[in-house]
């Protein structure tokens, strides 16, 4: 099935949108479809529920006048899905909107309050929701473009490009195929509607994404493990080496201690330290790790984190010293670091340590950039008073710890078009985690944001953006940062 009927690309002029409201019950409708569809795009899951939902989204956004609509085989992946509506007249900008249609695994289904492929409507203090993996990262930024579309019947006042990519959540070879294809993906504006607002109700632009690097600790003291009590208090313990390296990564307060990654003051919108508190489950009595504003802590400045540990289990270890032992460290860095030069730093620090006079062996593993958007040109005011009026209130700009790769990907190709984040999630839609969920009404929004945003820009031939510090101030000749 597809969705409800259009009116055909050739009908009527291109001029204001429906209003959004009068297509919400038609856009609940799909988004329930879609998100019924199990398209987790991971190494042992099913290809076929994620090619069906590829099937799902293809037939929408051709039902909303954005077709005929290409799939780009990439090696080893779900296609992607591009689409095209030419602008309205000559010199009239090109907005490029990219959204993923897989979507994490359920993870404990014990923990869901209903099945994750089951949609289910509940209400919540701030109306009602859909809950469902993967409704709110990515789906239902994919129906909020459809529902953009569908508003002004296939005829925006902008040119339109549509990418829907299959594999976002494992990662694939489509990061590497716009730098390769530029002309595919030439634009003005490039909203990656894969992010949502600091809070429900708070309309948020992202304008900030920290990088990513690993590193991999390796340490090997024995032969093999030998008896605690005869040998230990002179053989060297490899578990003890390596927490003790470990250990010199953070100062006594949680700062990381690394030298040569960079912090800077964040002065945009924050988190409140209770709202982050509860959003990451932070049981009570436990301080929070490191000083400063938490902008700086999650944003503006690195992070470290052991997120593996090889070593013998509480429940099976014998009674003998550890012979080798190791962790994966992974980074995040300030958006405008070199991933290089980040993943260098922390992996200088790791060999420059010697407990117990033991050296240790540091592999590094993948990087990905952070991206820090240009601000101040006519798609960032036109998004910015877009949201505001979608919302009734006043816009806020956050930077993110995560890292979205397509960001820098699709940039690269169009390295003069303003980047746009923003979408229907909110930090309270339990994104990769059990019971999300989207608000219908963060959704309404969004469509008319969406909207809004188009019309405005479609009144402007879009040009280089001015790139502007995070106090808003531009920065400019020899300041201009490459």
């Amino acid at each position: 099935m597809r969705g409800p009927a259009v009116p055909a690309p050739g009908g009527a002029p291109r001029g204001a949108p429906r209003d959004a409201a009068s297509l919400m019950d038609g856009l609940r409708a799909d988004l329930v479809r879609l998100a019924a569809i199990p398209s987790v795009a991971f190494p042992g899951f099913p290809a076929e529920p994620v090619l069906e939902a590829c099937d799902m989204v293809a037939g929408l956004l051709e039902d909303a006048g954005a077709g005929p609509v290409r799939r780009l085989e990439v090696p080893g992946a779900p296609p992607v899905l591009l689409a095209d509506v030419p602008p309205p007249v000559p010199g009239a900008p090109t907005v490029l909107f990219y959204a993923h249609y897989d979507v994490q695994p359920p993870g404990d289904t014990e923990r869901w309050d209903s099945p994750p492929f089951e949609p289910v409507s509940y209400m919540t203090e701030h109306g009602e929701a859909l809950r469902a993996r993967g409704i709110a990262d990515d789906k239902a930024n994919i129906i909020a473009v459809i529902g953009m579309l569908r508003a002004y019947g296939g005829r925006p006042p902008v040119g339109v490009k549509v990418v829907f990519e299959g594999q976002e959540e494992y990662g694939g070879e489509f990061e590497n195929h716009p730098a390769r294809f530029p002309e595919e993906f030439a634009c003005d504006a490039l909203v990656v509607a894969d992010v949502g607002n600091v809070r429900p109700g708070a309309p948020t632009l992202t304008t900030g994404l920290r990088g990513a690097a690993d590193v991999v600790v390796d340490v090997r003291t024995l032969d093999g493990p030998v008896h605690s009590g005869v040998f230990g208090g002179a053989a060297p313990d490899a578990l003890l080496v390596l927490l003790g390296a470990l250990s010199t990564l953070h100062t006594a307060e949680g700062d990381v201690a690394v030298r040569g990654l960079r912090r800077e003051p964040w002065t945009g919108a924050q988190q409140h330290t209770d709202e982050f508190r509860g959003l990451a489950g932070v049981r009570a009595g436990t301080p929070l790790m490191g000083t400063g504003t938490l902008g700086e802590r999650l944003w503006s400045g690195p992070a470290i984190t052991v997120v593996g540990l090889d070593a013998p289990s509480v429940d099976h270890g014998a009674s003998a010293v550890v012979p080798h032992a190791r962790a994966r460290i992974a980074l995040r860095f300030h958006p405008e670091q070199d991933p290089v030069e980040a993943q260098a730093a922390l992996a200088e620090h790791l060999r420059g340590q010697r407990p117990f006079g033991v050296p240790l062996t540091v592999t590094p593993g993948n990087t990905s950039p952070g991206y820090l958007a240009a601000t101040g040109g006519p798609a960032h005011r036109a998004a910015r008073a877009a949201l505001g009026e979608a919302w009734g209130a006043d816009v806020s700009s956050v930077a993110t710890g995560g890292t979205v790769p397509v960001v820098h990907a699709l940039s690269r190709a169009a390295p003069d078009a303003e980047v746009l984040l923003f979408g229907a999630q909110d930090a309270l839609a339990n994104a990769h985690a059990p019971n999300e969920r989207v608000l219908l009404s963060e959704l309404n929004r969004t469509v008319r944001a969406l909207c809004g945003f188009v019309q405005r820009y479609g009144a402007h031939r879009a040009g280089p953006a001015v790139r502007c510090s995070r106090s808003g101030v531009p920065i400019t000749g020899e300041n201009q940062k490459t």
